[in-house]
C-alpha cells in the first residue's frame, strides 16, 4: 500500500477510491498466483504442508557467505580438520551441525601457490547454498558461466584477480548433484589473526574462486 503521511483526522464517509488507489504492482503476480497454487496442490496431496514449506524457506534464508567462511577459518587453523574437509566435504560440514537439504554432494578445491580453482556451473545456477545461501546474480547469468570456461584468466582479471602465467586455473563445472567450494590461499601477515577474525577476512566470491583474500591492515575485532 502507499505510504500514509498525510492526516488521519479528515472525513472518511467515501471510500470509492480506496481500491482504485492500489497499484498493478500491488496485485498478486502470475509468480505469487503459482505458489498459491502449488502449495495448495501439494497440501491437498499431502504431500507437504504448508507449514513444512515455511520450515524449508526459514533454513534457506538462514544460510549466509558466513557459514563458509567460517568453515574455511577453521581449515586455515586447523590441519586436521582440513585434511577431513578436502577428503569428504559434505561429511565434514555435517560434523559441525551444518545440514545439507538435498541430496547434493559438496567437493572442497584448496587454491595453493600453483592451483587457482574457479567454480562455475554452465547449464544453470548450481550451487553450495548450504553454505553460501543464494548465489550472486552475476552468478547465474551466460557470459558468466561462458567465460569462466573460454577465458578464465581474463574473466578472473575483470574481478580484479590478476593470476600469474605459472598458476594453473582449474574450473569446476557444478551439477544438480554434486557442488564446489572453493579453500581459498590464507593471506600473509595472519599468523596471529584469531579463528573469527580469519573468517571476517573470508568473502563469498572467495569461495567461488573469483577473488582472494586480503588480509586487513587493522585487526577485526574478534
Amino acid at each position: 500500500m502507499h505510504e500514509q503521511d498525510h492526516d488521519h483526522d479528515h472525513d472518511h464517509h467515501d471510500h470509492d477510491h480506496d481500491h482504485a488507489e492500489i497499484s498493478a504492482t500491488e496485485r498478486p503476480g502470475y509468480f505469487d498466483i503459482l505458489q498459491a497454487a502449488l502449495e495448495e496442490l501439494l497440501n491437498e496431496r499431502k504431500l507437504v504442508t504448508t507449514a513444512e514449506i515455511e520450515r524449508q524457506i526459514d533454513v534457506l534464508d538462514s544460510r549466509t557467505p558466513a557459514l563458509g567462511a567460517t568453515i574455511v577459518a577453521r581449515a586455515w587453523t586447523d590441519p586436521d580438520f582440513r585434511q577431513q574437509l578436502l577428503a569428504d566435504g559434505r561429511g565434514t560440514c555435517e560434523s559441525l551441525g551444518i545440514t545439507f537439504y538435498d541430496d547434493t554432494g559438496l567437493i572442497v578445491l584448496e587454491n595453493t601457490e600453483t592451483v587457482h580453482n574457479l567454480v562455475v556451473c554452465t547449464l544453470c545456477s548450481c550451487y553450495p547454498r548450504p553454505l553460501l545461501g543464494l548465489p550472486p546474480e552475476w552468478y547465474k547469468l551466460k557470459p558468466y558461466r561462458a567465460r569462466a570456461v573460454i577465458e578464465p584468466r581474463a574473466l578472473l582479471a575483470e574481478f580484479g584477480t590478476i593470476i600469474p602465467d605459472d598458476v594453473e586455473i582449474r574450473v569446476a563445472d557444478s551439477t544438480s548433484a554434486l557442488r564446489f567450494l572453493v579453500l581459498p590461499l590464507r593471506p600473509k601477515g595472519t599468523d596471529d589473526y584469531t579463528e573469527e577474525q580469519l573468517a571476517a577476512l573470508v568473502t563469498r566470491d572467495a569461495m567461488i574462486g573469483v577473488v582472494t583474500v586480503k588480509a586487513n591492515d587493522e585487526r577485526v575485532a574478534a
